[in-house]
């Protein structure tokens, strides 16, 4: 009698333990829900392309973990991939330097937010296919010395800077004689200081450009004959992703399936749309 008891005894700890580790693995199967959406990295600072607002009109999409939204053509180009890959979109705001970081850390899937995939980012991390093209300009004060400028050589004697750790900062250098300020954080801030007359321009690309001279009739962009001198990867703009990552294909597909003629009219709504305070 003791042994069968011993025996049954032995025999409910076991299914005790079994149905323990059926409970864990359920509940790390419920934690996979972290594989149902596709998180993406953005600084929600760059309109047009990406910018932080207090609702979600125009299609904007909450930031996790904050009250605010954010919106912009990076924004719509998001949800269009998110949406291919059968995922929710969840974005997450971060600052610009602290972006490859949070991918390579997985934090976020995939960074989103009008970064070009230049030969020293491809180093670290992936690229998809672009998904946007673009120009480099400066933006200066309306009816300032520089705003009729038409070659980047009439900055000469400028106060000019750029964004920190992009190639748009490294491109100044083109300019003879000119005034290299300190790199700045973000475009908030070069617009201040572009206002205020700490400098007399920063480089940008042109979407930025007509966004930051649409916002403020301080600003005005100049476009220039003799420009900058630039690769077409600098240029370009596509989504940043883990090195061999799985989701590389799929978002080239995604992305192939959005004509120009849809790109260029996602960006037109994301100038029109942009908050004025930008």
């Amino acid at each position: 009698m003791r042994k069968q008891f011993s025996f049954i005894m032995v025999l409910i700890i076991s299914a005790m333990i079994l149905l323990a580790g059926c409970g864990k693995s359920s509940d790390s199967g419920s934690g996979s829900t972290e594989g149902d959406t596709f998180k993406v990295g953005l600084e929600a600072g760059y309109a047009p392309f990406n910018w932080t607002q207090n609702d979600d009109s125009n299609g904007g999409v909450k930031i996790e973990g904050s009250s605010e939204y954010a919106g912009g053509y990076d924004i719509e180009v998001a949800k269009k991939i998110a949406d291919g890959l059968g995922k929710k979109l969840v974005i997450v705001k971060t600052e610009w330097d602290g972006l490859v970081p949070a991918l390579t850390s997985g934090k976020i899937d995939a960074i989103i937010a009008g970064m070009s995939p230049t030969a020293e980012r491809k180093e670290t991390i992936d690229f998809s296919d672009n998904y946007y093209k673009s120009n480099l300009v400066m933006v200066v004060k309306k009816g300032g010395k520089y705003e009729g400028a038409t070659s980047i050589q009439d900055f000469k004697g400028a106060k000019v800077t750029a964004q920190l750790n992009t190639f748009h900062y490294t491109v100044i250098d083109q300019i003879e004689g000119v005034k290299k300020a300190t790199a700045m954080d973000n475009f908030p801030a070069m617009r201040v200081a572009l206002e205020s007359g700490m400098i007399d321009g920063y480089v940008s690309e042109r979407p930025e450009a007509v966004s930051a001279s649409a916002a403020n009739e301080n600003y005005a962009m100049v476009e220039f004959t003799d420009g900058f001198q630039t690769s077409e990867d600098d240029t370009a703009i596509a989504v940043g992703l883990k090195k061999d990552s799985e989701l590389t294909d799929t978002i080239n597909e995604i992305l192939k399936g959005i004509s120009e003629e849809d790109r260029t009219s996602i960006m037109d709504e994301a100038i029109k749309n942009q908050p004025a305070a930008e």
